[in-house]
């Protein structure tokens, strides 16, 4: 056998090695996700029904739902993605458009990437030493802004991947034309972009969807109704949180339910950021 058939022969058995590893460690992994997705379909589903959307958290031992919760999450989330998805945008644009290759944009990107693997507790604890503690109360709007902080950075991540992709060849085509840069932006660059920019924010609403530890720090709960965004207000990670480890068993149910509604929420999201993002592909 020569040199060369001996050396395809032992990269062809490597590699053979290597495929059967990784379709191993995939397939660990995806056991894993439906063992996972499976539980929570299983204990979650068995709670579902009207009462959950239309009913308060219960006291203990006692039947409810989780109105409350939602409504409060809903309500801290959509805050939260106001009030950061600006920034990001904005703070994303500058970094791709204006200061591409600045030392600022450098030291923005470093910081940007330290927020995002930070973890979010503390945020929470940052936003209680700036806002729970000075006002002297848990509040919905602290819980908000720790949210905010926690979507600035994937915004401005996605922002600026997606308008570096944007080929310079359709700035140079609107500056020829005599548009001022800031019309090219917004005609051209951001409406090229779209589908990612709008990928990013769906995922930062799905990275705050689950977030429990900032909101034990600025949000707290409530058991009751709270549309005081000024007063602590309920949510649905906390609820799960302090749920799951009662013992009450009216409690757990809801506290899988609960799991069962995020993960759902969370998948659609996803599923809808990748359909957005093959859309994008397909053009």
């Amino acid at each position: 056998m020569s040199t060369a058939a001996s050396l395809h022969q032992s990269r062809k058995r490597k590699n053979g090695v290597m495929m059967t590893l990784c379709v191993i460690a995939a397939g660990i992994g995806l056991a894993w996700l439906a063992l996972i997705l499976g539980a929570l379909l299983y204990k979650g589903l068995a709670g579902v029904s009207l009462s959950v959307f239309t009913e308060m958290t219960p006291p203990p031992g006692d039947a409810g739902g989780l109105l409350n919760a939602i409504y409060g999450s809903i309500v801290m989330t959509i805050i939260g993605i106001i009030v950061g998805t600006p920034i990001g945008v904005l703070a994303g644009t500058y970094m791709a458009e204006y200061g591409r290759f600045s030392k600022l944009t450098t030291v923005v990107r470093f910081i940007n990437d330290i927020l995002l693997s930070a973890p979010s507790i503390i945020i929470g604890l940052f936003v209680y030493e700036l806002m729970v503690r000075p006002m002297g109360h848990f509040s919905a709007i602290a819980g908000a802004v720790a949210l905010a902080i926690l979507v600035i950075p994937v915004v401005v991540r996605t922002t600026e991947d997606m308008l570096n992709l944007v080929p310079n060849a359709l700035r140079e085509a609107g500056t020829a034309i005599g548009a001022p840069r800031w019309v090219v932006i917004r005609s051209v660059a951001y409406r090229a972009a779209l589908s990612g920019i709008v990928t990013g924010i769906l995922l930062a609403i799905a990275r705050i969807s689950g977030e429990t530890a900032p909101l034990l720090f600025t949000a707290l709960n409530n058991q009751f109704w709270s549309s005081n965004l000024n007063a602590p207000m309920a949510s649905l990670p906390v609820t799960i949180f302090q749920f799951a480890l009662s013992p009450y068993e009216e409690w757990q149910q809801l506290a899988w339910t609960g799991a069962l509604i995020i993960t759902l929420t969370v998948l659609a999201l996803s599923i809808f950021a990748r359909s957005l993002t093959g859309r994008r592909e397909d053009k």
